[in-house]
């Protein structure tokens, strides 16, 4: 038993810091030892909690702020904010993000929708904070924006989406486009570094 323990070792995790080794002479564990293995390691819980109460937050966020446009924005004229660097400025938006893709709106449904499945299935090897904060970030303004294209006209997965925030000489967006940039500049940045869902770290 404690030869096995010293083959196994105790899985590295984003909260001890530490690494898995081997005793000398040991073989390399199989794929399936490694996903047993990964099974094993604390953590995973506290992260996927991380990674939805980001995501419920950034819908929230997004979620209450296009009512307040629409409530009180919409058909009306834009509210400077800084100057005319940046106003609040009430539009529907049928594409993509930032208001790419108008044609396809239908194409973006299913996209953001592929998404957030994507996200659900990565949830289950995820034992790295970071990534719980990308992938949160994520979920939330595919959600968001998900949301719109549900329940708003002009029909179901055709709605089109809520966008206000209009800074000079750029693209108006929502709080849920930011989120979903946020999420993808933070995921570059850890697979720059070399780190994975699973919190194991590449060292080139």
């Amino acid at each position: 038993m404690a030869e096995a323990e010293r083959i196994i070792g105790t899985p590295g995790t984003p909260d001890d810091g530490g690494e898995r080794t081997a005793a000398p002479g040991a073989s390399e564990a199989t794929g399936a030892d490694q996903q047993s293995t990964a099974e094993r390691r604390p953590g995973r819980g506290r992260r996927i909690a991380v990674l939805f109460a980001v995501a419920a937050f950034a819908y929230a966020l997004d979620l209450v702020s296009k009512m307040i446009v629409v409530a009180k924005l919409e058909h009306h004229a834009p509210i400077e904010v800084v100057g005319d660097w940046l106003e609040f400025h009430a539009i529907r938006n049928p594409g993509a993000a930032f208001g790419f893709g108008g044609a396809f709106t239908i194409i973006f449904t299913v996209i953001a929708a592929a998404v957030i499945v994507v996200i659900f299935r990565l949830a289950r090897k995820l034992y790295s904070f970071p990534w719980a904060v990308a992938l949160g970030l994520l979920l939330g303004g595919a959600l968001g924006n998900l949301t719109d294209r549900i329940f708003r006209s002009p029909g179901i997965f055709e709605g089109q989406v809520v966008d206000f925030i209009a800074p000079k000489g750029f693209a108006v967006f929502n709080l849920a486009d930011s989120a979903i940039v946020c999420g993808g500049v933070l995921i570059v940045l850890l697979s720059f570094r070399g780190l994975d869902p699973d919190g194991t770290v590449h060292k080139d």
